[in-house]
């Protein structure tokens, strides 16, 4: 965008002024009557360029423009969901919070509706009786509104950390490893399709591949391959295999597998605990839950690797 400055005017200069008055910065009346851009406009962009950590200055370029929409934005102004790249700004901030105090943890609050903020979304769901998808609207925004009285003016006695990773860390993980990742029957090619685009959402540097086998080409150099499962190792199988039944040592026990391992690419099989007979019993939402959980350990196992 061509960058907003002192002695502009228009629809424009009334927009931006509007969207400062709305965060508390003050304006002269006369400036916003003739939407003009003076001294006193200029003015609270500097103060919310300094306040937001940008450079100094005080005209709207793309990058204060970005920052002043997304302060704007208030919880139920638009639906909220995972995607890439990350819905951001001050009404994620605002649903992390409350989440947050009504004990759903998103991680630290940091803006981003990622895949920690989804999952605490879905589990919020779910505890009220709503369809646990994950995406969030206005029965999901009333439902929170309803427990004004727990969360409103209640500080999270956090950072709530979520499995054990925070967005933040999560990335830096998937953004230096290189993973290949399958499943070997339907179950668990779907939870690790939802593992795939979990990491991608995460980051767009993610360096997580879905594979069609452990033998594909695309695995060689890989740090590992993580084969998924939801039956038991069969007898005289010797490929390190992990069972997903105690989630706070699975990241442990990953890593154990992987540095053990005597080949040039570690095959870590993961068991899901499913059970050999889960026709009609597991949901879509079991496989969102593994998936969260399971990127959530991987991350974990691969920090610092």
């Amino acid at each position: 965008m061509e960058p907003i400055r002192e002695g502009a005017s228009g629809a424009a200069v009334e927009d931006i002024q509007e969207r400062l008055g709305s965060l508390g910065y003050k304006i002269d009346e006369k400036e916003t009557a003739e939407k003009t851009f003076g001294h006193s406009t200029a003015t609270a962009v500097a103060r919310f360029r300094l306040d937001h950590g940008l450079s100094l200055g005080d005209v709207i370029d793309t990058a204060t423009w970005a920052a002043l929409v997304d302060e704007c934005y208030q919880l139920g102004d638009r639906t909220l969901y995972l995607r890439l790249p990350n819905f951001h700004g001050n009404d994620v901030r605002q649903l992390q919070e409350r989440l947050n105090v009504l004990g759903f943890s998103c991680g630290a609050v940091d803006g981003q509706y990622g895949a920690h903020t989804e999952a605490a979304v879905k589990q919020f769901q779910e505890s009220v009786g709503l369809l646990a998808d994950g995406m969030a609207f206005p029965d999901t925004f009333d439902a929170i509104d309803r427990l004004k009285h727990v969360w409103g003016g209640n500080p999270a006695a956090g950072p709530h950390p979520q499995g054990g990773m925070g967005f933040a860390r999560a990335a830096g993980v998937l953004e230096v490893v290189k993973l290949c990742i399958t499943g070997e029957d339907p179950i668990s090619r779907n939870v690790a399709g939802r593992i795939w685009n979990l990491a991608s959402a995460t980051t767009n540097a993610s360096g997580l591949e879905l594979v069609d086998s452990a033998a594909s080409d695309a695995c060689k150099g890989a740090q590992a391959v993580l084969v998924l499962s939801a039956a038991p190792l069969p007898e005289g199988n010797n490929t390190s295999n992990v069972v997903m039944d105690d989630v706070d040592t699975l990241p442990l026990r990953l890593r154990t597998a992987v540095e053990s391992s005597r080949e040039t690419v570690p095959v870590v099989r993961i068991e899901l605990p499913v059970g050999p007979n889960f026709e009609g019993t597991f949901t879509i939402s079991d496989a969102q839950t593994y998936a969260v959980l399971l990127l959530d350990a991987i991350c974990a196992a691969f920090e610092g690797m």
